[in-house]
């Protein structure tokens, strides 16, 4: 709840599976919304923790998934106060692995054209970027 409370709550966090119908405030919710991620079949939460605190999210959406075209596979955020330490880059190169053990060659990530430190992350991680879409750039990231 406190990486929750850093990022402000009702605010987009990406990586984390979160829609408008969690209700992650209460036990019963919060544990909702972990079972709806543990049980999504297209799609791979993981959450970026250091001993007890969570620094982020970072989510796989498996090839064939239906948003994967328009959104990419790939979804990661960091909380605020834990960016620009590598996090994010590390976070990429670890769902990296995950997607070559689904059988994945490439995957898609996208970004706001003027985020520089996502486009930076994902160029990192050998990321061409592709296009753009309105305000969005995509790139395309070999799996190794």
């Amino acid at each position: 709840m406190d990486c929750r409370i850093e990022w402000g709550p009702g605010l987009h966090e990406d990586g984390f599976g979160l829609t408008a119908d969690d209700d992650v405030e209460s036990a019963q919710g919060f544990s909702d919304w972990v079972d709806r991620l543990r049980s999504d079949a297209e799609c791979t939460y993981r959450w970026i923790v250091e001993g007890e605190r969570v620094l982020g999210g970072v989510a796989l959406r498996h090839d064939g998934h239906e948003l994967a075209d328009r959104l990419g596979h790939i979804g990661y955020g960091v909380r605020p106060s834990e960016r620009g330490r590598g996090v994010a880059s590390w976070a990429v190169r670890e769902v990296l692995r995950l997607a070559a053990d689904l059988g994945m060659t490439r995957v898609a990530a996208v970004c706001e054209v003027g985020n520089a430190a996502s486009t930076a992350t994902l160029e990192r991680a050998g990321g061409q970027r592709v296009d753009c879409i309105g305000s969005a750039v995509r790139f395309w990231i070999p799996v190794l």
